[in-house]
């Protein structure tokens, strides 16, 4: 109970605390497609899609659960990963073992981060973990110092979109979640992403016609592509996002 209240409480501080703070430039939008987890739909139908539309996505990835089965999914391959790097897509980060940030302390943190990338460095060793998303979203005030001498962005589950100043270890990020957001939730975020010539990341799981509590269909997933088609809002990996505005 102590434990979870000061999770909840770590997350919260590190909504404010900036640790890497920076400006976004006035410039066109732009919009990240990005995965959590390993759910192999996501690498098949998730990538395919977006390959469709141009576009690469970003999947952070814990090492731990990789060719493993779930409640909800079967976890993707070392092959599907590496098709997935050689495509062009993005390979993150999570921790490795998918433990929350909040429970972890620096050396365990650290850990963490050295296991995920010997483990991606086995299946290919040109993937480059430069970015990392917070396991259930929970970000952890100490912990993000940390991050961000390890990695370039931390992300989290704060709905909106990235504009003005940001803080880079604390991304706002958007469910592409069929039971969080509907086709009009997601025109919402683009015509502000368009509006205020920011980055709008969106976030999920699994790519499915019955997807999980986590994941969405191919039709939302449609929708927002065409979303970001009929807008003219480049599709582009969290690390091109991130060499765009100079960050």
């Amino acid at each position: 109970m102590w434990s979870a209240l000061q999770g909840r409480v770590s997350n919260r501080l590190a909504r404010h605390f900036r640790a890497a703070p920076h400006r976004l430039p006035a410039r066109a939008p732009m919009v990240s497609f990005t995965f959590d987890d390993a759910p192999d739909s996501a690498a098949g139908e998730g990538a395919e899609l977006l390959e469709k539309h141009g576009g690469r996505g970003t999947f952070y990835l814990s090492g731990s659960l990789i060719d493993q089965p779930s409640d909800h999914w079967q976890g993707l391959s070392n092959d599907a990963i590496v098709r997935l790097h050689r495509a062009g897509h993005e390979i993150a980060c999570h921790t490795f073992s998918h433990q929350s940030a909040v429970d972890l302390d620096e050396a365990a943190m650290e850990r963490e981060i050295e296991r995920n990338r010997d483990h991606f460095r086995s299946i290919d060793s040109s993937i480059m973990l430069e970015n990392f998303a917070y396991p259930y979203g929970l970000a952890s005030v100490w912990r993000k110092p940390q991050l961000a001498r390890a990695y370039r962005s931390a992300r989290g589950i704060l709905p909106g979109v990235n504009h003005g100043v940001i803080d880079l270890q604390f991304l706002r990020a958007s469910p592409l979640i069929d039971r969080d957001i509907d086709t009009t939730g997601i025109d919402r975020y683009f015509d502000e992403a368009v509006a205020s010539g920011g980055w709008l990341i969106l976030y999920g799981h699994d790519v499915a016609d019955r997807p999980s509590p986590y994941g969405c269909t191919p039709h939302l997933m449609c929708h927002a592509l065409k979303a970001a088609e009929k807008r003219s809002v480049p599709i582009v990996t969290v690390a091109e996002a991130l060499r765009r505005i100079g960050a």
